[in-house]
Parts: structure tokens; sequence; C-alpha cells
């Protein structure tokens, strides 16, 4: 039997396989780290939720979205013994978990469509700060691009959210007054006033998100 070669005839289409495969590279580095299981399903949701209370389009939510599933997929290069440590890392241990923003856009430069939409440049830098002292290139203000900005944010509260080797998780109300707090030194004030405004759907979304590992 002939089998008939997909033509995709819609930008739709596109659009839904680049999603769903970001979607399955998310879970892919995720597995490698059971500390951060969901960890990046988690980011794309909530990223998708403040790019839309931004006033960003859907379209534009969807990009972020996307890059919130990869942001990050550069974590593949770094060694599970600095992954997985307990306690701090050691400086050779912390430069290799600082690489992972540019090995990450590197491993997704080469896909056009994803460059072209800003996703790689938001991968490469989701660990700037607002403040200018974050890295790779000490990118401040609004030399970060916008969607990075916002991936910093929900990047942190699912973090803070989720037990690590290094220290317990919080609770919801821990988290937002810790972004309430960096607000204008590590996050953008923008979009810390949109996650404030919010806060409340997103711990149901986390909530949701949680018990959904669970039943995995």
């Amino acid at each position: 039997m002939k089998i008939r070669p997909i033509r995709p005839n819609s930008a739709h289409f596109v659009t839904t396989v680049l999603h769903q495969f970001a979607e399955s590279l998310g879970f892919a580095i995720d597995a490698k780290d059971p500390y951060t299981s969901m960890h990046s399903e988690e980011v794309a949701e909530v990223s998708h939720a403040l790019a839309l209370s931004m006033g960003l389009s859907p379209n534009e939510a969807d990009i972020i979205h996307v890059a919130g599933h990869l942001h990050d997929i550069g974590k593949i290069g770094v060694p599970d013994a600095v992954l997985k440590k307990q306690g701090s890392l050691s400086p050779s241990e912390w430069r290799a978990m600082r690489r992972h923003p540019r090995a990450g856009a590197d491993i997704l430069r080469p896909v056009a469509a994803l460059k072209s939409l800003g996703v790689v440049d938001m991968v490469l830098h989701h660990h700037e700060r607002y403040d200018g002292t974050g890295y790779p290139d000490g990118l401040a203000g609004a030399q970060i691009p916008l969607g990075a900005r916002i991936i910093a944010v929900a990047d942190s509260v699912s973090a803070m959210l989720q037990n690590r080797p290094y220290r317990p998780s919080k609770n919801f109300e821990a988290a937002r007054k810790e972004v309430l707090r960096c607000s204008g030194t590590q996050f953008d004030p923008r979009v810390v006033q949109a996650f404030e405004g919010v806060a409340a759907a997103i711990e149901g979304m986390v909530d949701v998100l949680s018990a959904k590992e669970k039943d995995v």
C-alpha cells in the first residue's frame, strides 16, 4: 500500500506540530531530573497566562508558550552529577549550569521557524535579570526580549514551588511575595504587575498541573 505524504496547507498545522514537538522536548529534559518533573509544562502554561494578561495577542502568547517548553533544553548537556547534586554547586559546576541557555539556543537555532519567531532569543536570555546582572550577556531592561522577561518570572515561580536537591519547596504565597520583592531587580516590573493581577488564576493552574503529575 502506498503511503500518501502529509501536505500541510495552513500555518495552523505547522504551528500545532511545532508546539507538540516543543512539548515533547520539554518532557525529555524534565525526565532527566526527577526534581523538575513537569517543570517545562508549568513554565509554558504560566508564561502563556502572563503574556495574555499583559495584552499580547493569542499568537504572541502561543509563541512564548513554545519557548517556555524549550527554555531548559540546554540542560541536556549539563552532567547529571551537576543537575542532581545535593547542596551548593562548586564554581566549575556553576559555570557548567550557566552554559545551558546558550547551549539551548545553539540546539534550537538550526530550526528556522524557532529563530524567526524569536524563540531562540527567548531561550538564550531567560536568565538575564532586569537590572543587568544576569547571564549569559548581562542584558538589562528592554534589551532583554519581552518573552524572556516573561519566562523568567514563570521559571522562578515554578522552581520555587518544587523541591530541589539544595532546598525544600515554597508554598505559592511565599513564591508570590518573592516575585514582588524582586520587581525591578531580577524581574521586569510590568511582568510582575501582570503576575500579581492573575496570581489567583496561576495558583489554580499550578495546582491542576501538580495533580496531573501525581496521576502520571
